[in-house]
């Protein structure tokens, strides 16, 4: 998107002047003869901000971003604040320069005719189907305002349970790696001189320590062939997670890991009831609600579960039966559906079955968290400890020989 300066007439005859973002001068040029104005001067103009805002780091559109948007809209369209004025004001509030250009092209397509969810489509890198396809649902209902509601709720939600998850897994793999690069610097530094030195006093040493020196001649050997096949596999593995095999095999991996396989269920889980109670609640037909919900779970597994479910339904299969023929599915969930399909109140099972999972999680994390750190004082300890005794003992040996 290129930043334009214009100056031009409106219809009553006053001059206007301000800037446009468009692809180029010629869309520029459109987007204001469609609000009537008579053009007299349009000229690029190099877009400006800080030098950290210019850095995509610190430029970067967040889910918090997007969460203060949706409640902000909420507050605006509550108070019968304009979808146009709404989107101009976010804009001018904005965090950052890259989010204010984003909301002032979604006003300028709201200006130009477009409704709010086709403007936010054309931004799939800030606002994803799921989002899109509530506000559309939204203003099919007429029910904007709580549909933004639900949206920040749910995208709140949903955030915070990942983030959860996610950063479970930071500290053991920070401390992992640590162990790792320090068990690393030991085979390829201290272990050769340990040997060399035990080579000139032709001292025997235990199997362990032969162990050890045999790992640390095979490193110090061949580091440079090691590193580059290491990174030569974790350049295949990824691209071969990027094909659908890929996607596949590693979501079935990551389900089979003890432990954490059954977080990673719970969360899939919730995050597809949670979908199905939020899209239920604004209007969104179960059918249509299932296809964005795979499009968005975010997991190569769900997604073929729920594609599947979705065709079935679309057979005329009720949602239950269409879940039971798969595995991926607990019973429990499979019975709450049904109950939701009798009694009419689909999207209220759904979310309860949101907050069960939800709350699953976070008790899961947190005893997952609880068992990893004595588990890895011990794993580090048992490390170290070996180590230590295979350079200790043979040069204690040697001391006690003088």
């Amino acid at each position: 998107m290129a930043l334009f300066s214009y100056r031009a007439v409106d219809p009553d005859g006053a001059e206007r002047a301000g800037t446009i973002d468009a692809v180029n001068i010629d869309v520029a040029i459109a987007a204001l003869q469609r609000r009537g104005l008579v053009i007299s001067a349009i000229n690029p103009q190099e877009a400006k901000g800080s030098a950290w805002g210019r850095i995509s780091l610190f430029d970067r559109i967040t889910n918090a971003d997007v969460v203060m948007i949706s409640r902000q809209i909420t507050t605006l369209f509550e108070a019968q604040v304009s979808a146009l004025r709404a989107f101009r004001l976010l804009a001018a509030e904005a965090r950052t320069p890259k989010l204010a250009a984003k909301l002032t092209e979604v006003a300028n397509d709201i200006q130009s005719g477009s409704t709010i969810s086709a403007a936010l489509g054309r931004h799939p890198d800030v606002f994803s189907i799921f989002y899109v396809n509530m506000v559309r649902a939204g203003e099919e209902a007429g029910k904007l305002d709580e549909t933004f509601s639900y949206l920040a709720d749910y995208l709140d939600r949903n955030y915070e349970i990942t983030q959860k998850a996610r950063n479970a897994l930071i500290y053991p793999a920070f401390i992992t790696f640590t162990f790792l690069v320090v068990m690393g610097l030991m085979m390829t530094l201290v272990i050769p001189n340990l040997a060399d030195m035990l080579g000139e006093v032709g001292q025997e040493v235990p199997v362990y320590t032969k162990v050890v020196i045999g790992i640390s001649n095979f490193l110090v050997r061949y580091i440079l062939l090691f590193m580059l096949l290491l990174v030569a596999a974790i350049f295949f593995l990824y691209r071969f997670a990027l094909t659908p095999q890929g996607k596949e095999m590693y979501s079935r991996a990551r389900m089979q890991i003890p432990a954490i396989g059954g977080i990673y269920q719970k969360l899939f889980l919730s995050r597809v009831a949670d979908n199905l109670s939020t899209m239920l609640k604004s209007g969104v037909q179960v059918l249509r609600g299932l296809e964005i919900t795979g499009s968005v779970v975010d997991d190569a597994v769900y997604e073929r579960v729920i594609a599947a479910a979705a065709a079935d339904v679309k057979g005329g299969l009720p949602v239950s039966e269409a879940f039971r023929k798969h595995p991926e599915i607990p019973g429990i969930v499979v019975a709450m559906l049904k109950i939701g399909e009798e009694t009419g109140n689909m999207g209220q099972i759904l979310e309860t079955m949101a907050r069960f999972y939800r709350r699953e999680v976070n008790n899961a994390v947190d005893t997952l968290v609880g068992l990893i750190e004595p588990f890895l004082i011990v794993f580090l300890a048992v490390g170290v400890a070996m180590l230590l005794a295979s350079v200790l003992i043979p040069i204690y040996n040697i001391a006690s020989g003088f």
